[in-house]
């Protein structure tokens, strides 16, 4: 059997850690696991399902002898060494938003267009945002045509970064402790708090968090003719985002139809039982492969073609490193 020496740039990030689980569960053929990181991580010993592994510092030379590269340490680092790792040749699967945008450029959920992929040497990882609902809104999608998507988001403090999770505890702690909270992060106290504010804010009054859904959706699903309308929240949970998702479709649906399509797609997981108090929840969702959906129902506002669902996805794992390593494995089964 043919072993595949990766490297993973970012690898001591909480998206690299994971990175490193999905290779080992999927069963990735390995060969050397090499490790990337900046001049400050350079030299630490990291303990790894392939055993322990020192990080070295990522620069041109880091490239050689590799088949695949796993990009998780931000546009810049993307920016600046992907080609380097093409030319090196290697396939590079990049989870920033270098790319996502480029035409020539594949963005790629295996699950809905892994034949994307064909022959790239780029291919790049959707936003998680836009991924929890794409995998449960294609089939939906498939079936019965979207017209338009009405989404809010409630994303956990981890979309954003170990500081910004940190902040959240420590506000917490002083919250009991009767002490002011310290804001350095975000642009408000998040402990106790909703902020319906996540990146930069555009001209039209979007911000660039809730554009990626209508640019990436309609990308990854081949259709721009879908609308699309995103608000999204930042709350106080540590990891695992939440979508309230409204649907107008071009055709009447069945909601028992439509249950009994996401029961049986791939990455999602029915939880759609409120009589018993089960449903999509972050806590739950946690550190689990699939997305959960349920409160699925009919929507008032659209009547016969008007579809209401909740979904919940470890945005970390599921949507970050895990379809990552799903479409580094997709590359190799194309092979």
């Amino acid at each position: 059997m043919w072993k595949y020496n990766i490297w993973i740039v970012g690898a001591s990030g909480a998206v690299g850690v994971e990175m490193m689980l999905c290779l080992k569960n999927l069963n990735i053929s390995m060969g050397e696991l090499r490790l990337g990181g900046s001049s400050r991580s350079a030299g630490n010993i990291i303990s790894t399902p392939f055993g322990d592994i020192t990080i070295q510092e990522v620069w041109d030379d880091f490239f050689t002898w590799l088949d695949y590269a796993l990009f998780s340490a931000g546009w810049d680092i993307s920016k600046q060494y992907a080609d380097i790792a093409v030319r090196s040749g290697a396939v590079v699967i990049d989870n920033s938003s270098a790319f996502r945008y480029d035409e020539n450029v594949p963005l790629v959920i295996p699950q809905i267009n892994g034949d994307a992929i064909w022959d790239a040497k780029i291919i790049a990882n959707p936003n998680c945002t836009t991924a929890i609902a794409a995998v449960v809104l294609y089939p939906i999608y498939k079936q019965y045509w979207l017209q338009k998507i009405l989404m809010s988001t409630y994303q956990a403090t981890s979309g954003a970064g170990a500081p910004w999770m940190q902040e959240l505890l420590s506000n917490t702690q002083k919250y009991f402790n009767w002490e002011e909270p310290v804001v350095e992060q975000f642009a408000h106290n998040i402990s106790f708090n909703v902020i319906p504010h996540i990146d930069a804010f555009q001209e039209n009054g979007y911000t660039k968090e809730e554009m990626k859904v209508t640019w990436e959706t309609h990308k990854i699903f081949q259709d721009d003719s879908i609308s699309i309308s995103c608000t999204a929240v930042r709350i106080p949970t540590l990891r695992a985002h939440s979508e309230s998702i409204i649907l107008e479709t071009k055709t009447p649906v069945d909601i028992d139809h439509i249950r009994e399509i996401l029961k049986n797609t791939s990455g999602v997981e029915l939880v759609d039982d409120p009589t018993n108090n089960m449903y999509p929840m972050p806590l739950n969702a946690t550190g689990k492969y699939d997305v959960e959906v349920g409160r699925i129902r009919k929507n008032h506002v659209f009547g016969d073609r008007g579809v209401e669902l909740f979904v919940s996805g470890d945005q970390l794992l599921r949507w970050a490193a895990l379809n990552a390593v799903e479409i580094l494995q997709e590359c190799i089964n194309n092979k």
